[in-house]
């Protein structure tokens, strides 16, 4: 592992600049990086709603349950069809897919941690969890724009951080083959 990350230290750097530029774009035009991100969700969907379907089609002499994949294709190709027509609707639909998922994740945590409270110590843990979860997804919910911004404003932070740390890495890994390259 060592001699191909030596050999193509510049691709850690490489990927780690691009990361750092998508996080500074992110920043910098935060209703395009999201625009952007909901028409690549879209045309995923399409083009893997597209393949499934075909596999449903091109499998219908093989198996009785053909109807499957297709079904399932048609129904990736019309979200993704419906998304890139409408993706403000999608960012929407994704934003209070992720609050209903955190309430209920919430609710069932704080649920399972009434239950075990007399099975262990601690599920004062397990419930605070729980309520963390209800908090978050009622705050998508009560402030959907500004969770969203949020939320691209954490994926920007990240991209920005991981950036610099592969930026810092394949430097190091430079500075290591030249040490190899100095001791030979």
């Amino acid at each position: 592992m060592l001699s191909l990350l030596t050999k193509y230290w510049w691709l850690l750097v490489l990927r780690g600049a691009i990361a750092v530029l998508f996080g500074v774009l992110a920043f910098s035009l935060p209703a395009t990086t999201l625009a952007a991100l909901v028409i690549a969700f879209g045309a995923y969907v399409l083009i893997d709603g597209t393949f499934t379907a075909a596999a449903g089609i091109a499998g219908r002499r093989m198996t009785s349950d053909w109807w499957v994949l297709l079904v399932q294709g048609l129904v990736g190709i019309g979200l993704g069809v419906f998304t890139l027509f409408r993706p403000e609707v999608t960012a929407v639909a994704l934003l209070i897919y992720i609050a209903a998922w955190a309430i209920a994740v919430g609710v069932l945590q704080v649920y399972a941690a009434i239950k075990l409270r007399h099975e262990i110590t601690g599920e004062w843990w397990i419930a605070l969890g729980g309520i963390l979860g209800m908090l978050f997804g009622a705050l998508l919910l009560w402030r959907p724009l500004e969770a969203a911004l949020a939320l691209l404003w954490m994926i920007a932070t990240f991209a920005i951080l991981w950036g610099v740390l592969l930026i810092l890495g394949g430097f190091n890994v430079l500075r290591l083959r030249r040490h190899a390259a100095a001791a030979v």
